[in-house]
């Protein structure tokens, strides 16, 4: 599926990913509305392993969503698929969670075993997911990345609730196109907290940082 959304203005997109809601965490992080909110985005894009519409109805509440399937969406196969594009100021996305559906996602448990996250090996497969395009959304690895790479930016925004593989803390990201195809990127990190006997529990706060590209 394509979007295109092309304008005379900056289009802001609030970009989220492995929410695991209900599967492990009832609800989104307390955060994530409000930011999304306070930063005026125009969309939201859901890189997957959302778990349950619950999480898109809410994103909803702020702006429309596109959302890919992830490993962990065993209750929302109808609705989403393994790649999706957007096309905003001339500038082409290819959105995908990253596992590759499932016999890829199995087999990438083994290198991840011997040699845990490694961009490299997710580039080849991203690459090879959605093809020629100027930025790439991703998830899965729940460790966020905000990098270029000859003219092409890979960005993840990380587990929107947990620590994730980097130890970095659960976080969001935003994307700005402005009307010349000029593309900013960010991470902004959400506050530490833990889900537990039914809410959100806040935590001793770490020093999680925010990234820029």
């Amino acid at each position: 599926m394509v979007f295109q959304n092309d304008s005379k203005k900056t289009i802001r997109l609030g970009v989220i990913s492995d929410t695991h809601v209900p599967d492990r965490v009832g609800e989104l992080h307390p955060d994530v509305l409000r930011i999304f909110v306070e930063n005026h985005v125009d969309q939201i894009v859901h890189a997957g392993d959302a778990s349950s519409m619950q999480v898109i109805r809410s994103l909803e509440s702020v702006a429309p969503v596109i959302h890919v399937s992830g490993n962990r969406d065993f209750l929302m196969r109808k609705e989403n698929q393994l790649v999706l594009y957007l096309t905003i100021n001339g500038v082409k996305f290819g959105v995908t969670h990253g596992h590759g559906g499932f016999l890829p996602y199995f087999l990438d448990k083994f290198p991840y075993m011997l040699e845990g996250y490694k961009f490299e090996r997710y580039q080849k497969k991203l690459d090879k997911i959605v093809g020629d395009v100027n930025v790439v959304i991703f998830g899965h690895t729940h460790t966020s990345e905000n990098r270029w790479v000859n003219g092409r930016l890979f960005f993840n925004s990380g587990s929107a609730y947990d620590r994730g593989k980097d130890r970095r803390g659960p976080s969001v990201g935003l994307i700005t196109v402005d009307p010349q195809g000029q593309v900013k990127s960010s991470i902004i990190s959400l506050e530490f907290m833990k889900w537990g006997n039914g809410k959100w529990e806040k935590q001793t706060k770490s020093p999680f940082k925010r990234f820029k590209s």
